[in-house]
């Protein structure tokens, strides 16, 4: 793979996206993203006297293993049931009647969803077939990591490692992928980072579940494993939860899943654990 290149870190205007549940700010459609400056979600500190008590003051296996029992107690969704939820997750917080892509940051109806060519469809960003695990209610349709996409640029990415360097993604500037990786645009890396390593909390072998593990190589076919977590520890030091992705967090917690990525309250606990 090429030498990793200096990253740059999330525009402010992004940073300032996201809007409170149930507050939109209606605009006409957009090709692409622009959000609307809006206030913060509400610290997550309120969360460490409760939610997190238990993982407090823990490092290592033992901060892991705390995490894992804490987010396990989640609402389970079906994964027809998974197309509203990211409607409400993703919404353009500048046009409540569209949705961020993920990859390509674009700004898309949400009634364009589907398989055909201009829809957007539902992106496994720990793709499904590292662990086998499909689309029946658990790992497959947890939506802390299901995120909308262009149908093309889903394809493109496959089920590919993630990691630095490539060739331009058609349809999404920004990208790049090869063979056996992929690199997002720089606004959403640590976005990825954080989704994964959540699902490796989230999911460690109980209740029928693979176990899943990053790892620090790429083209791991149909392991439950995906790499490379040296360059996903490096994009979650870099690219540090904004406005949007804090949002997201709490919509999932307060409306469908009600359990929370711990990587996004807590960034530092990426470094704690791995």
């Amino acid at each position: 793979m090429p030498v990793p290149r200096v990253r740059r870190w999330k525009p402010l205007a992004l940073t300032a996206a996201a809007v409170l549940v149930g507050i939109t700010v209606p605009t006409a459609a957009t090709a692409t993203a622009s959000p609307a400056p809006a206030a913060a979600p509400a610290a997550v500190g309120a969360y460490d006297d409760t939610y997190y008590q238990d993982a407090l003051g823990k490092t290592g296996p033992e901060l892991k293993s705390a995490l894992h029992t804490i987010i396990s107690d989640q609402t389970k969704l079906s994964y027809s049931q998974v197309w509203d939820a990211l409607k409400a997750t993703d919404q353009d917080p500048a046009n409540s009647s569209n949705v961020i892509l993920l990859y390509s940051g674009t700004s898309r109806s949400k009634s364009a969803n589907g398989g055909d060519q201009g829809d957007w469809n539902r992106e496994h960003v720990w793709a499904k077939s590292h662990g086998d695990f499909g689309t029946s209610t658990g790992p497959g349709t947890d939506i802390h990591h299901l995120r909308p996409e262009d149908v093309k640029v889903n394809s493109i990415r496959g089920n590919k490692d993630f990691d630095n360097g490539g060739g331009a993604v058609d349809g999404a500037p920004g990208n790049l992928t090869d063979g056996d990786s992929f690199e997002p645009r720089d606004a959403v890396k640590g976005d990825v980072a954080r989704m994964i390593l959540y699902m490796a909390v989230r999911y460690d072998g109980e209740s029928g579940f693979p176990d899943l593990e990053p790892n620090d190589k790429v083209d791991n076919g149909s392991a439950p494993a995906i790499g490379r977590l040296s360059v996903l520890k490096q994009w979650s030091d870099e690219d540090p939860p904004d406005a949007f992705e804090k949002n997201r967090n709490q919509v999932i917690f307060d409306k469908y899943q009600h359990n929370r990525n711990p990587f996004i309250d807590h960034p530092e606990w990426v470094s704690a654990i791995w």
